[in-house]
Formats: C-alpha cells, sequence, structure tokens
C-alpha cells in the first residue's frame, strides 16, 4: 500500500470507532479481516497512526480546527509524524488516498495553532468530566502528567528467573534491542517504537518459547514487588486474570510454598495456567469459580493476598487510548463499587501478622487511596504498612505506590500493603 491508501484506511478504521463505538482492536481487525492485501508494515503504519489519533484526538482536533476523524488524522501526521504539508498532500492526491486538501487544512498544517488558550481537557486530551478527578490526583503536575499519558508507550519484559538470569536473558534479548529498564534488577525494555513502526516480535525470540521472559510494563513489575518477601509463604491472587502477577509472584517465590490463583472469570484463568506451564511454576493451585467454593478453608490462612482490583485502568492510557473516551461516570461508580466488594471478600483470606497487596492500574484517587480509607474505616483490624522497595521513589506521604508515566516512565499504577493485627473468624 501507499501512504495515502494507508492514511485512507486509518481514517475509516477511526470512523468506524466514532460511529459505531467499536473498541480499537475490534476496529482494526475488521480492517484487517477485509484488507487482506495489506502487508505487516500496511498494518503497523494503520495502528500506528489509529493509536496515536486517538492518544491526542482533542489537542489534534483544536489544532487543526476539525475534530473528525480526518482532521486528526492530518494533525497527527503534520503535528505528531512531523510531515511537511506538502507530503501530506501528495499522499491525499494519490490514487485511493484520502482526497486533495483544503486551503483550511493546509493553513493549520503550516501554521500550527498554539494549544496555549486552550481548556485543560482539550490541551490534556480526556474528558472533560475527568477534569477535577485528574487535578485531585495531580494538582500543578495534572498538564505535565496528562501529556505523558499521550505518549507511546514502551514494550517491558520481566526475566524469569524461575527459568534464567539477567545476564542470560540480556544476551537472548540483545537481537531485538531490549535493555534494562532501571529500578528493578530483572526488568527490560525495548523503547517506543517511531511514527509508522512497530515494536520488534517478542514471541519470535527462541527463548520466550522456553519461559525465559513475559511481557509486563514495569509499573506492573514494581506492583508485584510491592508483596514483600514471599518466599516460602502462602499466597493468593484473588483477581488473577490472565497471571502476569501471578507469575511475578510465584517466581519471586522461587518455586517454594504455596500460590493459590483465582479469579471471579474462569475463562481468563485458562491463561494463567497455559502461562504458568511455560513458565516452570511449580507451586500454583488454580482456584477456578467453576467449583461450588473454590477458597473454602483458606479464611485467615493467608500470609499475602494480592488483590489486582477491577478498575477502568486509566494508568494504561497510553497503550489503551480509546478506553478513556469510552469511560463514563457510570463505570467510574461501577467500578468503586466492586473494588470496595473485593477488598472485603479477599480480606477474609489474610490471617492475623498476614498483609494484603491492593493494586490498580488506575490513576484516579477515587479508586485508589477513597477505597483504601473506606476499607480502614470498616476495618480497624488493618493498618497500612508503608511501602519500603530498594531503588523506588514514588511513594506517597502516606506509604502508597504512585507510577505514573510522567514520574517513572510506566504505566500509572497504584498500591496499598495493607497490614493485619488480628482475625476472628
Amino acid at each position: 500500500m501507499r501512504d495515502g491508501g494507508r492514511v485512507s484506511a486509518a481514517i475509516e478504521v477511526l470512523t468506524e470507532i466514532e460511529t459505531r463505538h467499536f473498541p480499537v482492536k475490534m476496529a482494526l481487525k475488521r480492517w484487517g479481516d477485509a484488507a487482506r492485501y495489506a502487508g505487516s508494515k500496511d498494518r503497523a503504519f494503520v495502528s500506528g497512526l489509529v493509536l496515536d489519533a486517538l492518544r491526542r484526538k482533542r489537542s489534534l482536533g483544536w489544532m487543526m480546527g476539525d475534530a473528525s476523524p480526518r482532521g486528526v488524522t492530518l494533525g497527527v501526521l503534520g503535528f505528531v509524524w512531523a510531515w511537511t504539508p506538502d507530503r501530506i498532500g501528495e499522499a491525499a492526491a494519490e490514487e485511493h488516498g484520502f482526497g486533495a486538501l483544503t486551503d483550511a487544512e493546509r493553513e493549520r498544517l503550516s501554521n500550527p495553532v498554539s494549544l496555549d488558550g486552550a481548556p485543560a481537557p482539550v490541551a490534556g486530551d480526556y474528558p472533560d468530566w475527568l477534569e477535577a478527578r485528574l487535578a485531585r490526583a495531580f494538582g500543578a503536575d495534572q498538564a505535565v502528567e496528562m501529556r505523558a499519558l499521550s505518549e507511546r508507550a514502551p514494550v517491558d519484559l520481566r526475566v524469569n528467573t524461575l527459568k534464567t538470569d539477567a545476564e542470560r536473558a540480556a544476551k537472548a534479548l540483545a537481537p531485538i534491542h531490549a535493555a534494562p529498564a532501571g529500578i528493578l534488577p530483572n526488568a527490560f525494555r525495548i523503547p517506543a517504537p517511531a511514527a509508522a513502526e512497530r515494536t520488534p516480535s517478542v514471541e519470535a525470540v527462541p527463548a520466550f518459547s522456553k519461559g525465559w521472559f513475559e511481557v509486563q510494563d514495569l509499573g506492573s513489575q514494581i506492583a508485584a514487588a510491592v508483596a514483600g518477601d514471599v518466599k516460602g509463604k502462602q499466597v493468593l491472587d484473588f483477581c488473577a486474570g490472565g497471571g502476569g502477577k501471578t507469575l511475578a509472584l510465584a517466581a519471586a517465590m522461587g518455586n517454594t510454598g504455596q500460590i493459590f490463583a483465582h479469579d471471579s472469570d474462569a475463562r481468563r484463568l485458562a491463561d494463567t495456567i497455559r502461562r504458568s506451564q511455560r513458565a516452570g511454576v511449580r507451586n500454583l493451585q488454580i482456584r477456578s469459580p467453576i467449583e461450588a467454593t473454590p477458597l473454602k478453608g483458606l479464611e485467615g490462612k493467608i500470609d499475602v493476598v494480592f488483590v489486582d482490583a477491577p478498575c477502568t485502568g486509566a494508568g494504561t492510557w497510553r497503550r489503551h487510548p480509546d478506553a478513556k473516551w469510552r469511560l463514563s461516570p457510570d463505570q467510574l461508580a461501577k467500578r468503586q463499587i466492586e473494588q470496595d466488594s473485593v477488598l472485603e471478600d479477599a480480606s477474609t483470606f489474610v490471617k492475623a501478622g498476614g498483609r494484603m497487596v491492593y493494586v490498580t492500574c488506575s490513576l484516579l484517587t477515587d479508586e485508589n487511596e477513597d477505597r483504601v480509607a473506606g476499607f480502614l474505616e470498616r476495618h480497624p483490624e488493618f493498618t497500612v504498612k508503608p511501602i519500603a522497595l530498594p531503588g523506588v521513589t514514588h511513594v506517597t506521604p502516606e506509604g502508597y505506590l504512585r507510577l505514573t508515566p510522567y514520574r517513572a516512565g510506566t504505566d500509572g499504577f497504584f498500591a496499598a500493603v495493607l497490614e493485619r493485627s488480628s482475625y476472628t473468624p
């Protein structure tokens, strides 16, 4: 495909997302299924253009004076990918192109409009209704935090110490240009790709099939490490999902003790089983909700209960930019109810002297500090155990972990460790 056809495809996908409310993955898949002629580079181009448009939809629409899929796409080409107006005009005029530039479009591309006078939600690329919540979370840093959340994200990897070590993994990862990510010794990073390019295939590395490493954001790895010393312990991953943090916890345990993986959706646990086998985990028990009482007998007996709670995913908007435009106040309220419920249920398994780790991949105080505060009011037998991890400086005065793309170069994560002083059945 030539550039004109690729840009036209991106505009088509964005139009489907806007008019039919498809998630971006579904819209891209629908286009890919229909465009059998498109090669891997074409797909990477279209996907990258669509995601960049969604990351900065409001600011680019403001700069172009046109918030339509076409206007925002032209804004990406001119202001993010640094195409000249002439290059954009040439692509527009190609066969299968997207139509000649108007005088107004060429003027905007040639003389960019400043965002200085734009409302904060426009300049920061988020819905208006989130303004007060984000201001509460970030204070004076709100503008820079939201700009960082609109950038492309790197691909992070976690070395699986059940199979190898960082030195051997580094050699295996050299062909895809992965380098130490910092903070954690077993974390590696592939930088975010340039415009119209894609990250090298991690699965193509032979060591991947051997279970030497897992794709996992550095923030997620740090959140798992918050659990502390888990060797020889009884650990319950209460919302295990696909098993990313389950595997990180299992590696930290070194196949000692026992780790239980549970999720309210049994289908999600299928990935946990498959991935744990590849990773060489031997101390895992899957507790599926298919069973009538999957966690019976564990009440008050667990050293560490890990709660990766359901949330809005606001901390992952770099990777899933369509999610911020689909989020609504009602959905946020529903998540808070779910979080309170999960905390209540999970806490019953924490033994006296044990701890519960509450984690979200959200930036919103509503889902983080507020949920913890409410839980502590209802449960005076729990207290905050301030987080202390070597090399991790992103800890709030209250002792909570708060990671953001701007502050830590990771996805947004929150974690709190709550220690139990006594247990009454």
